[in-house]
């Protein structure tokens, strides 16, 4: 890893680390606080560590995408997962039909392709989308299990 990819990771802990902080002084004074709440807080955009997007996945009512195509979503994805392939001349007319105040979970092989997914969804106005940093192969390589089928 480059020596600026080490600085900008450390940079993005050390904040994480004051949102985190910050949140938790408020969360001290009311009894919630729990990890699902931080979950709750994630901003639209966000690429999500195989840990938290495991655990993001689990809350009731975000919509698992793989973005991949059928062929790589046939050969193993996440359970529950819904593929629209954001390569496919349809993506764009595929996901006008989605309501755009849910919650979107995108993952792909690497992470290029659900960044662009996001990116293009986010402009659509769809207002909670994040993706998982690395994709399913760092999803595979965090322990992650995939389904096979479609």
């Amino acid at each position: 890893m480059s020596f600026n990819k080490r600085i900008a990771r450390a940079t993005v802990a050390v904040a994480a680390l004051g949102i985190l902080t910050l949140g938790g002084a408020s969360a001290c004074s009311s009894s919630a606080g729990t990890a699902s709440d931080a979950a709750a807080t994630i901003t639209t955009g966000s690429h999500l560590s195989p840990a938290e997007f495991s655990q993001s996945i689990t809350k009731a009512g975000t919509v698992l995408i793989d973005v991949r195509t059928p062929s790589e979503y046939a050969a193993g994805h996440i359970a529950n997962a819904r593929n629209i392939d954001v390569e496919s001349a349809n993506f764009t007319s595929d996901i006008a039909s989605l309501d755009k105040n849910a919650t979107y979970a995108l993952y792909c092989h690497s992470g290029r392709r659900s960044g662009i997914a996001m990116q293009t969804m986010q402009q659509a106005g769809f207002t909670h989308v994040y993706d998982l940093s690395g994709g399913i192969q760092n999803w595979e390589s965090s322990g992650g299990t995939l389904v096979t089928g479609s």
